[in-house]
């Protein structure tokens, strides 16, 4: 067992871990964060290049407040690591009048007073000529939607976190903990640690680490891709972000090509993928998958189906509502969880730190974080 007490263990050293490593430390507690993989590994959910971020949010507007704050962390993290951790590139929100994804952003934009324009389907491809959205459609154009970088997220969280005295651990995996009441321990393959909290940002290994929250999170595979734009097509450098739903509530996101030319146009289906643990995720991309996204997107991007310049697989974790669970642990008052936010999660991971933060420090947070009461899916 080690001799010396932390004041704090983060256990999963991802996005949110990452991220409360460095909140904690840059506030002067003793920090272990204990990792199973090396940093910003490409097993879990904190890889694939880009992530979009974006404040008119459809999934519900009680969200937008925390983003407000991310975008100001993002600003923030960016200054102190030196590091080029996000870029705004506007972004467009399409879908018939009446879809989530466009009614949900409008609602979302003007219940907060934000930004945007409301333009038709001809006004999108006039003004966005790689776009040929379907007759009657709608978008949301939001000027401060982009992307971010998760790999280069969670290096610059991590550089920082070590900067401000964090001991950060990888490749030991976490075997157990425990809440004594008077604080914690946790065994790794390496050893025992005693610390006064536990932060736990578990990613697609919740079911098995969190299992006693009372929070059923299913785990997906999920697939991105990367495709050349033929050439001679409208350009898409410098472009938006979108997400895009059909009449048949199927949605899909992508990027600009956001690493030049020779990297493809990243593209990927929302929520479409089948049940895995991180054990048996299959990480082969298969001809028909990739067939189905290149039919997809070329409906929306006619220049988008040239050559798959590359794939790869991650993992979604999500709750029964896919809302969030930020809260401290229901049954150890030394523990606090993050969990269950894949599928639109990223964008929050400077602000979910500073919770973090909050809550293991304090015991409550400012922020407006209710939505995310793991006891909200008690009796699911």
């Amino acid at each position: 067992m080690s001799d010396t007490p932390y004041d704090v263990i983060v256990l999963g050293l991802g996005g949110m871990g990452s991220a409360a490593a460095y909140h904690l430390a840059a506030r002067g507690s003793r920090v272990l964060g204990l990792e199973r993989f090396t940093p910003a590994h490409d097993h879990g959910s904190s890889h694939g290049g880009s992530r979009i971020i974006r404040q008119s949010y459809f999934e519900d507007p009680a969200y937008v407040p925390l983003l407000l704050r991310s975008y100001e962390l993002w600003e923030k993290l960016k200054q102190d690591s030196g590091i080029d951790v996000y870029s705004i590139t506007g972004g467009l929100f399409m879908g018939p009048e009446e879809s989530t994804t466009f009614s949900g952003s409008r609602r979302a934009s003007e219940q907060w007073d934000l930004a945007h324009e409301v333009l038709t389907d001809r006004e999108v491809h006039r003004r966005f000529p790689a776009f040929d959205p379907p007759a009657g459609q709608m978008a949301l154009y939001e000027s401060m939607a982009g992307f971010a970088r998760p790999e280069a997220t969670v290096q610059a969280h991590i550089g920082l976190a070590q900067k401000a005295g964090a001991d950060l651990h990888f490749g030991e995996p976490v075997t157990s903990w425990s809440d004594s009441g008077d604080g914690v321990l946790v065994t790794t393959e390496a050893g025992t640690y005693r610390a006064a909290h536990l932060v736990v940002c578990p990613g697609a290994w919740a079911p098995k680490i969190l299992s006693d929250i009372g929070v059923p999170i299913r785990i997906e595979r999920q697939v991105m891709y990367w495709i050349d734009p033929v050439a001679g097509s409208a350009p898409m450098e410098g472009g938006p972000i979108y997400i895009h739903e059909t009449d048949e509530v199927e949605q899909i996101y992508g990027f600009p090509p956001i690493d030049g030319p020779g990297g493809g146009a990243k593209v990927a289906f929302f929520r479409k993928g089948e049940d895995c643990t991180p054990e048996t995720i299959d990480r082969t991309v298969y001809p028909h998958e990739i067939e189905a996204m290149v039919e997809r997107v070329g409906r929306l991007l006619p220049g988008l189906t040239g050559s798959v310049l590359d794939t790869a697989t991650c993992m979604y974790s999500t709750t029964p509502d896919e809302n969030f669970v930020i809260a401290r642990h229901p049954g150890h008052r030394n523990v606090t969880v993050a969990c269950g936010f894949s599928g639109h999660g990223f964008k929050f991971v400077p602000v979910v730190g500073e919770v973090l933060a909050d809550l293991a420090i304090d015991g409550g947070t400012t922020h407006p974080i209710d939505l995310f009461d793991p006891n909200r899916l008690a009796d699911v």
